[in-house]
């Protein structure tokens, strides 16, 4: 159910005439999987399509051409809803990140059977939709590594820059890695106190000191890296002082990113979530608590919450509102039915 604060910052179009049930598309495309759902305009999930990765900093236009094909045809089996009576569709996709690439993007749908009218936006906004109770505010995403977009209740973008530590923008599993191999040197070098994680890293690498793990991992031979993640979490929960500073630490930067995109849509003294995407999230209490110390300060009102629903359906809303519908009244059908079809995220 959308709160009175929803309801205060909303947008509302008039309601249509009764008219033919209508159908809308909602697509999800990860670098690692791709899901199309189609749904009704009431929120009732129809039919879902499942295929691989399709950013195309991966595997190019054509791979993206090919899984969404793929997923697209998937779910209009399942839905036994023929092409032409799908109205519009919402997909966010990893990887569309500049105004210069839409082009190319809706070429790859076209040619893939998206021939609907489309909203097309990065993967984060659909994650951010599908999370947000109002279907609005910020998305703080933390994966592998990094990413923040936000929406208003306008329908109005913000963002970062979406590059990671190469443009200052830290808070993922690799940022959070290289700041625990940091903290292992400043051990090494007497710059920092001694840590945990320097046995830990010593353990998975085999390596027979400090000094030969420096050596290693600065000539190549050792990599700690995204996959290490949970370890730096497993040390902290141990107490070790250094590693729960470098949870800490991402979780002030994942802040950092999401005070950017606040300021940039102006909702600070609003009410709003901050929907928590990607699997360094579920690293809990001793990020988020970091989390949302930083963020108080300027936006005391905003609420950290999980992405519980499958992103695609994130999608679906886009396509709805594109189309003058009220998104919030399908919501809680569409999350409902969605779950049975996709599962968690």
């Amino acid at each position: 159910m959308r709160s009175a604060a929803c309801a205060a910052n909303e947008q509302h179009n008039p309601p249509e005439p009764a008219a033919m049930t209508r159908y809308f598309a909602g697509g999800d495309v990860g670098s690692t999987k791709t899901n199309i759902i189609i749904a009704d305009e009431h929120g009732r999930v129809l039919g879902l399509g499942t295929s691989g990765g399709g950013n195309h900093e991966g595997v190019g236009y054509a791979g993206l051409q090919h899984v969404v094909g793929s997923a697209l045809q998937q779910a209009l089996a399942q839905s036994g809803i023929a092409p032409s009576a799908i109205e519009g569709a919402g997909i966010g996709i990893g990887g569309y990140d500049w105004p210069a690439q839409h082009a190319d993007h809706l070429h790859a749908l076209a040619a893939a059977g998206m021939r609907m009218p489309l909203e097309i936006v990065n993967d984060a906004v659909v994650g951010l939709v599908a999370g947000a109770a109002c279907g609005w505010g910020v998305g703080v995403v933390a994966g592998t590594s990094c990413n923040c977009w936000g929406i208003d209740a306008a329908g109005k973008l913000g963002r970062v820059v979406g590059e990671g530590h190469r443009v200052g923008e830290y808070g993922g599993a690799g940022e959070l890695a290289a700041r625990a191999v940091q903290a292992v040197a400043y051990e090494w070098v007497l710059r920092g106190p001694p840590t945990l994680l320097s046995t830990e890293f010593m353990r998975i690498t085999g390596a027979p000191d400090l000094a030969a793990l420096i050596e290693g991992l600065t000539t190549g031979r050792f990599e700690i890296d995204a996959q290490h993640a949970p370890l730096i979490f497993q040390v902290a929960l141990q107490g070790d002082a250094v590693a729960r500073e470098c949870i800490a630490w991402a979780g002030r930067e994942l802040a950092a990113l999401a005070l950017c995109v606040i300021r940039q849509l102006q909702l600070q003294q609003l009410e709003f979530d901050v929907v928590l995407i990607g699997s360094l999230h579920k690293g809990g209490a001793l990020l988020t608590d970091a989390m949302r110390a930083a963020l108080a300060p300027e936006a005391p009102r905003a609420r950290l919450v999980p992405l519980n629903s499958p992103p695609a359906t994130g999608g679906v809303l886009l396509a709805l509102r594109a189309a003058g519908l009220d998104a919030g009244a399908a919501r809680a059908q569409l999350m409902q039915s969605a779950a049975a079809f996709v599962g968690q995220p």
